[in-house]
C-alpha cells in the first residue's frame, strides 16, 4: 500500500510540474510579446527579471520562507555553463520575438526536440525510434513550409529563434544533469542561475548600447498604468516560469519538458493568429503550421508510447530478478 501511495504521489508531482510549466510557458510568450511591443530593450527586460528573481529568493531564505541553501562557490562554478546557456536562450528568444510573429516563433521553438535528440545521440543515449525520427522530420518540414508563406518574414528574427533553440537544448540537458548530480532543488538551481546571470547581463546591456537609454525609457513609460501592469506580470511570470521549468526537468526529464513545450504550442499557435497584432493568413503558412503542429503531437505520442513500453518491460525483469 505504501509503495502504491508513493507511486501516486510521484505521478501527481510529475503531472503538476508538467502542467504548471506548460501553462506558464504559454502565458509568458504573450506577456513578453506585449511588453516588447511597447519596450524594445529585451536585454534590460531579461536583466530585470533575473535581478527580481535573485532578490526574492535571497530575502525568502533570510526570512525563512524558502529552504534554499546558502550560496556555495564550488556549486556556482559548476553551474556557470548552465547560466550562460539559459541566458543565451532567453536573450535570443526575446530578440526573435521583436521580429517574428507568435505562431512562427512557436513553430521554430518546436524544433527543440530535434536538437535534444541529436544531443542525446552524441552523449551516448542511442538512436531514436522510427516514429520519433519521422515525427521530428515532419515538424522540421512544417517550419520550412510555413516560413515560405510568412508575409512578415524577418531574417534577423528567424536567425535569433534558431540560435535560441540550440541554447535551450544545451541548458535543458545541463539542468537534468545538475539536478541529479548535485542534489539541488529547482529553487536552488533557479537562484544560482539568476545570480550568475547578473554580471553577464549587465555587461551585455552596456556592450549592446541599451544602457542608459533603456532605463530612461523605462522610467518614462512607468507612468503608464497599463505598461506597468504588463511589466510587473512579466517579472513575476519570469520567476514562475523559471521555477516550473526547472521543476519539470528535475521531476521528469529534459525530454518531457520539450514535449510539454510542443503541446502547449498548439494552443499558443491558435491564439497567436488573433492576439497582439495577429498574422496575415496565407495558405502556405497555415499549412506549414498545421504540419509542424501535427509533427509535434506525433512526436509527443511516440515518446510517451516509447516510455510506457520501457516501463512495461521493466516490470517482468524486476519480478524475474526477485524469483
Amino acid at each position: 500500500m505504501e509503495i502504491r501511495a508513493d507511486a501516486d504521489t510521484s505521478s501527481f508531482s510529475s503531472l503538476f510540474a508538467a502542467v504548471s510549466y506548460g501553462f506558464t510557458s504559454m502565458a509568458m510568450v504573450f506577456i513578453n510579446k506585449a511588453v516588447l511591443m511597447q519596450y524594445a530593450y529585451s536585454m534590460t527586460l531579461l536583466t530585470l527579471q533575473q535581478l527580481v528573481t535573485t532578490l526574492l529568493i535571497h530575502f525568502g531564505r533570510k526570512t525563512g520562507y524558502t529552504k534554499a541553501r546558502e550560496l556555495d562557490m564550488t556549486t556556482a562554478k559548476r553551474l556557470l555553463p548552465l547560466s550562460i546557456f539559459y541566458n543565451a536562450n532567453v536573450a535570443f528568444a526575446l530578440a526573435s520575438l521583436k521580429g517574428v510573429n507568435i505562431p512562427m516563433y512557436i513553430a521554430i521553438k518546436r524544433l527543440t526536440p530535434l536538437a535534444v535528440l541529436v544531443a542525446g545521440c552524441f552523449s551516448g543515449k542511442g538512436k531514436p525510434t522510427t516514429q520519433v525520427a519521422l515525427s521530428v522530420i515532419l515538424t522540421a518540414a512544417g517550419v520550412l513550409i510555413a516560413a515560405l508563406g510568412d508575409f512578415s518574414f524577418d531574417l534577423f528574427g528567424y536567425s535569433m529563434a534558431f540560435v535560441s533553440v540550440f541554447f535551450q537544448t544545451m541548458y535543458l540537458v545541463l539542468v537534468e544533469k545538475s539536478g541529479a548530480e548535485d542534489g539541488l532543488s529547482s529553487l536552488e538551481i533557479m537562484f544560482y542561475n539568476s545570480f550568475l546571470s547578473l554580471p553577464f547581463l549587465m555587461f551585455l546591456i552596456v556592450a549592446t548600447g541599451e544602457f542608459p537609454n533603456s532605463l530612461s525609457v523605462l522610467f518614462a513609460k512607468s507612468y503608464s498604468f497599463s505598461f506597468l501592469v504588463i511589466l510587473i506580470l512579466s517579472l513575476v511570470m519570469g520567476i514562475i516560469l523559471n521555477f516550473t521549468m526547472f521543476l519539470c526537468t528535475i521531476v521528469n526529464s529534459a525530454l518531457t519538458t520539450t514535449i510539454v513545450g510542443v503541446l502547449k504550442g498548439v494552443v499558443s499557435t491558435t491564439f497567436g493568429f488573433f492576439l497582439l497584432g495577429g498574422v496575415q493568413v496565407h495558405a502556405l503558412n497555415v499549412s506549414g503550421l498545421v504540419i509542424n503542429t501535427a509533427g509535434g503531437v506525433w512526436y509527443s505520442y511516440a515518446k510517451y508510447h516509447q516510455r510506457k513500453s520501457k516501463a512495461v518491460k521493466l516490470v517482468p525483469d524486476v519480478e524475474a530478478h526477485r524469483k
